[in-house]
């Protein structure tokens, strides 16, 4: 019987224990550290690098450690916790700024150097009615291409002022023209001239909202000038086009409804 009861035992106690040994993961102590700081639970603990903290070092894997060793005792502990935790490593991921997303590109900043147009609208190009001491008799276009301004003279010393982009250097002009044709949503076929200048424009573009004629078009005389809108109203003020006097679409749409063919632009 008692070599029964001894065998029993060591099958049944003994077996089992082997059992689970084998079974439990092995965790590796880091010598001098208590059961809280286990060196396996932070390197087993998944990798917490990709959520902002790539650089965050020791402090991320304590935090991992003190979380995974806190005593839970239900669901509501081990949600508080959990929530705990990701607030403190997002917390030190944000008070590192060398800290971001494993493999992210870091931040440039926008370049600013020659050719840069600025994105912003002036207010002062904004359409306004305002005083004109002009002697041009009212119905009368003035386009004031030195300050990016063209006036629809309305008499009695008033004027509609609307802002304008005008040619670059080298494609100003001045002179007197009359609106010969308009157009709502017009098509763009580049001159030849502008297309051995760039030859990566295309050939014909339809009217609409990426036409760079905008909305609407006047054509001034015989010439190959017009005022138009844009799909580009961030340069409203500049020096950018080849000779067109462009205006904001709200812009030309309202001066379109004003004017009819045949009235008389002057350039200066």
């Amino acid at each position: 019987m008692f070599v029964f009861d001894r065998r029993r035992r060591r099958g049944s106690a003994g077996h089992h224990r082997d059992r689970r040994a084998r079974s439990r993961p092995a965790l590796s102590r880091r010598p001098g550290r208590g059961a809280g700081a286990r060196a396996g639970l932070c390197r087993s603990a998944p990798d917490p690098r990709p959520i902002g903290a790539a650089s965050a070092g020791p402090r991320l894997c304590r935090a991992v450690a003190g979380a995974a060793a806190a005593p839970g005792d239900g669901a509501r502990r081990a949600a508080g916790g959990s929530r705990r935790l990701w607030r403190r490593l997002h917390r030190i991921a944000r008070h590192r700024p060398d800290a971001g997303a494993a493999g992210a590109p870091a931040r440039r900043r926008p370049r600013r150097g020659r050719g840069h147009v600025q994105r912003q609208i002036d207010p002062v190009f904004l359409r306004a009615e305002v005083d004109y001491a002009g002697a041009e008799r009212a119905g009368t276009i003035v386009i004031d291409s030195s300050n990016k301004f063209l006036y629809l003279v309305q008499g009695g010393g008033r004027a509609l002022r609307y802002g304008i982009g005008v040619g670059r250097p080298g494609f100003t002009w001045a002179g007197v023209k009359t609106i010969s044709r308009k157009a709502e949503w017009p098509d763009w076929t580049p001159p030849g001239e502008m297309l051995a200048r760039r030859p990566d424009l295309p050939r014909h573009m339809d009217g609409g909202p990426a036409n760079p004629l905008g909305a609407r078009a006047m054509y001034l005389g015989s010439s190959l000038y017009r005022i138009h809108g844009t799909n580009e109203p961030y340069t409203i003020g500049q020096n950018v086009s080849s000779g067109c006097i462009r205006m904001m679409n709200d812009d030309v749409v309202d001066l379109y409804d004003r004017v009819h063919v045949g009235t008389k632009v002057v350039v200066r």
